[in-house]
């Protein structure tokens, strides 16, 4: 019997990848699916008869089946978001008293760790060793940060003489619709349900299709920590429903996307023509590192570079898919790096010893060979050329090419996927040319002792976010993330740290006058 109607379920296979079975097979077989909306603190059915397969692509085989979603299921979300926002149920709470809910919601996600990596692995083919991360550190930490920075909006105020008090204050912006992208399903559901519930305002979030299931669950928790009905709702379905709905929405007061770039434009169309509400964007990245003839330890770059073109297959907006190395050292360099990335081979994602898993969909993995295909064909020089699974699992090999000129599409275009662009130079004025030869300016990482140079790429290259690193020894991440604004074809608008609150609040200005 299916007790979630308007999802199909469907008999659910695993074939292995060189693996014994594990636990995590078995456990995969057991998963019951209820992808649905999550309205008012309760599943319902969809309103729309369409239903949509969802592959899972490490056996390219159906998961379930469920709806494309509606209008009507939007507007049914955000009835319940206005509703709660005006009768004041959770933005009139101290922010104090959510920040309690909050940390107990980021315990939730640590005790429900293995469900909520489980759903996102058999989604989108994650690692589940990557997918417990997500699950039990990475969400978490930023919960509990957007728990502490909520007793951080602090206005100013101004005596403007012996009889006049001028006070800015912060508010919730009101309903906040939330758009996210597959690749990291839990945590950028919690990137952008945290900072909203912080600051008071209430939520309709959109989970892409191709990985809806944590997001629900993530629901689900909100509720248990305490989060009030009708607060947080999620509605499943297509982009070109339930997102293009959400987005035209006329009592969405805020609007938060993170994807592909051509698709956030067209958010900010369908925002702009229906009430003109701001957005924030997030979208694509070509992020590059550079890497200057006086880093020491060749072997740590060439690891640290590898981990990153490779973290997540790839599938990474802010990937540092672009390799800029000096000329005196390319050689070394590039010897250890290809050598490291040819010992990556992707394997089934439910052994926990797996590190590469397959890309999310077969469309995905159509793409990264057609990019594969197009390196070849305008004259870079494959150092490793991976290979492609054309059916029964969506797996691609890392790739790194060499000679790539700045007019070529893998040095332009996001792949997102397991291949790496090398570039070379001489100069550090070169290096910054090539480092900025790019629509996108998401991120980068300069690799230099030289702390002058450290500051003048710093300044020069055009990314929301730098990290400069010396090869040397390297502590643990402290787990609070700074502010941070893409440029360019990246988008706009603060994520993370105090402004990202801010970018879900808005300013008020209060002036008292007379005695």
């Amino acid at each position: 019997m299916n007790p979630w109607p308007g999802t199909r379920l469907l008999e659910y296979e695993i074939v292995t990848v060189g693996v014994d079975e594990s636990r995590w097979v078995a456990r995969a077989s057991a998963v019951r699916w209820k992808v649905q909306p999550f309205i008012n603190g309760a599943y319902r059915p969809s309103r729309a008869p369409r239903l949509v397969d969802k592959i899972n692509p490490a056996v390219e085989r159906c998961l379930f089946q469920f709806s494309a979603g509606s209008d009507d299921d939007v507007d049914a979300a955000v009835v319940s978001a206005r509703s709660c926002f005006e009768e004041g149920v959770w933005s009139e709470r101290s922010s104090s008293e959510r920040a309690v809910v909050l940390h107990k919601l980021a315990d939730l996600l640590v005790e429900h760790q293995e469900e909520l990596a489980l759903l996102d692995t058999l989604e989108m083919g994650k690692p589940i060793s990557a997918s417990l991360h997500d699950a039990a550190i990475f969400g978490p930490s930023i919960l509990r940060s957007c728990a502490n920075m909520g007793e951080q909006l602090i206005g100013t105020a101004l005596p403007l003489g012996p009889m006049t008090l001028a006070i800015n204050t912060w508010e919730p912006r009101g309903v906040i619709g939330a758009i996210t992208p597959w690749n990291f399903p839990i945590v950028n559901a919690v990137i952008k349900a945290a900072p909203a519930l912080a600051v008071g305002a209430t939520l309709v979030l959109k989970p892409s299709e191709i990985a809806p299931s944590s997001s629900l669950k993530l629901a689900e928790l909100a509720l248990e920590a305490g989060v009030p009905e009708g607060v947080f709702n999620v509605v499943p379905g297509l982009g070109s429903t339930v997102g293009a709905a959400l987005a035209s929405h006329r009592d969405v007061d805020f609007l938060s996307f993170t994807g592909s770039t051509p698709t956030g434009r067209k958010i900010m169309e369908l925002a702009a023509r229906s009430n003109g509400k701001p957005v924030l964007l997030e979208c694509g990245g070509k992020s590059p590192q550079v890497v200057f003839e006086d880093v020491e330890d060749l072997e740590y770059v060439a690891e640290s570079v590898a981990r990153s073109f490779l973290w997540n297959s790839g599938q990474v907006c802010s990937a540092h898919t672009k390799l800029i190395v000096q000329e005196h050292i390319k050689a070394p360099l590039l010897d250890s790096l290809v050598e490291l990335a040819a010992s990556y081979h992707p394997g089934n994602p439910l052994d926990e010893s797996t590190t590469l898993g397959p890309l999310s969909t077969p469309a995905q993995r159509d793409r990264v060979k057609r990019y594969i295909g197009v390196g070849l064909e305008e004259g870079a020089k494959p150092l490793l050329q991976g290979k492609v699974q054309d059916r029964d699992g969506c797996y691609v090999w890392p790739s790194i090419f060499d000679h790539v000129r700045p007019d070529m599409a893998i040095a332009r275009d996001e792949i997102f996927g397991p291949v790496l662009c090398i570039q070379s130079f001489r100069t550090e004025a070169e290096a910054i040319a090539l480092a900025n030869g790019t629509e996108y300016g998401l991120a980068a990482t300069v690799w230099t002792k030289d702390m002058g140079r450290a500051k003048r790429l710093a300044r020069r290259i055009r990314a929301g976010h730098i990290s400069v690193r010396t090869s040397g020894r390297e502590g643990p991440t402290a787990g609070f993330a700074l502010s941070h604004e893409p440029r360019k074809a990246s988008g706009f608008g603060a994520e993370l740290g105090p402004d990202g609150l801010r970018a879900y609040s808005t300013l008020k200005a209060v002036t008292f006058m007379g005695s």
